[in-house]
Formats: C-alpha cells, structure tokens, sequence
C-alpha cells in the first residue's frame, strides 16, 4: 500500500513540475520580435542649422549683407555638388550673385567658408536683355544676351577679347547648361564701376557674362578659380523649385 501511496505522489509531483514549467515558459514575453525604433534625421534641418552657425559667424563689411536665405540655399547646393563629386572635398569657397539687387550694389560675395571671411565683395554685371538697373529674364539660350540663373563649377582661365576670363560649367539643365556653348564667362569691363554708375544711374551690362570690375578681374578670378562654386540667385520659383542641387533627402 506504501508503494502504490509513493508512486501515486510521485506521478502527481512530476506531471505538476512539467504544468508549473510551461506555465513559466508562456509568460514570458517575446523580446525577440520586438523592433526598437531608431530616431530619424533630419537632413534639412541639419543643414539649415550648419548654414546659420557659419553666416552669423561671417563677418560682412560696411553693411553690405548677403541675404542669409540666398546664403542658405547657396550653401544647399555647394554641399549636394560635393556629396555628387563635382566638387573637390578641399573646397571650402562659395560665391554669390544676388541679381534680385539693384545693378549699383555690390551684389556679389566671395565667402571663404572655412575662415568665415568675405574675401570680395563687388558690383558685377548682368545681360543687356536681362534688364536695365534690375535683372528681370533669364535664358540658357545663344544669343540672347541675357543671364542665366544657377549653379556653376569654375573651370580654367583664358585671354580673349575681354582679357583675363574664367570659363563656367552650367550644372542646371535647362538654366544654365549652354554656358560654355554660350561663352558665359566671368571677366573685366570697364562698364563695371563707380563712374559708370554715377553718369548712368546703373551699372553697363554684358551679353550674360557675370563682369566684374576690371581691377578686380584678376584676383577674383584666381581665388575661384579651377573647381569651386558660383551660384547666380533669382527668387524665381520654377528654377529654385526645379534645380536638383536645392533639393534634400529629409531623412537618413
């Protein structure tokens, strides 16, 4: 009786520890399938913040102050144009033409990104069919004798009949790709000054080219010279909306 009492505790015992481990086995949770979401990145906004921390730190001359949204947007495309290689990674220089200015200001700027300086700042012309004192049309087209808007890439230097010029690869399709077809070319004029601008009320204009002062042909051309960005700005909303160099991946 003893036996039949052991083996009958024995069988309960045994069949309870296997209900008792299963029973621990269901409770636990399946941490395996769990997914922990990592945070996104906000390209965008990444980029505007570095844009703002170097144009605070830039320190702009007699009051002459690039319009920090051209900046922005400058700065958007020198960073996709190096993230595309069309850049060397070494470049650290951004110029600027605001032709949403008056012809009589001084509407380009030659920024050294690195050492936060402005290295020039000086009158430039646009296109005689671009507009009188204020830039108005845009065309990518030969002969037609206006600006175009857009990124460009500074190539080699030349003298030609303007003197000492700096030959320009249009990077937007459409708006500025017939730059080198066109001879948009940065040089001097004499047309590109102070006394000009006192008998004309503005200053002369070219057949695209973005002219500078004679002067300040030489040396601007040698600083951006070879590899670096120029960026022509117009608050024209089908270019700005349409260049793939102000676009940005929202997340990463």
């Amino acid at each position: 009786m003893k036996k039949v009492l052991l083996s009958l505790v024995a069988a309960l015992f045994f069949a309870t520890s296997f209900y008792t481990l299963d029973s621990k086995e269901e409770a636990k949770p399946e941490t395996q399938n769990i997914k922990i979401p990592f945070p996104t990145v906000n390209k965008s906004k990444l980029s505007k913040d570095k844009s703002t921390e170097i144009y605070n730190s830039i320190s702009f001359e007699n009051g002459n102050t690039l319009n920090p949204e051209v900046f922005e947007k400058a700065f958007l495309g020198f960073n996709n144009l190096k993230k595309a290689g069309k850049l060397p990674e070494v470049s650290n220089l951004i110029s600027v033409v605001d032709f949403s200015l008056s012809s009589r200001k001084k509407r380009l700027w030659v920024i050294d990104l690195e050492k936060k300086l402005v290295v020039f700042n000086s009158l430039v012309a646009h296109g005689k069919n671009t507009g009188e004192e204020f830039a108005q049309k845009f065309s990518n087209t030969e002969s037609s004798y206006q600006s175009s808007l857009g990124f460009y890439i500074t190539e080699s230097t030349y003298n030609g009949s303007n003197g000492y010029s700096l030959k320009l690869l249009g990077m937007d399709p459409g708006y500025n790709d017939a730059a080198l077809q066109r001879a948009i070319v940065m040089h001097g004029a004499d047309y590109v000054s102070d006394d000009f601008i006192k008998s004309q009320k503005r200053i002369g204009r070219s057949w695209g080219c973005p002219a500078v002062p004679r002067a300040l042909a030489e040396p601007i051309i040698n600083t951006i010279k070879g590899k670096n960005v120029l960026f022509i700005y117009y608050p024209d909303e089908q270019y700005l909306s349409a260049s793939e160099w102000l676009k940005n991946s929202e997340t990463i």
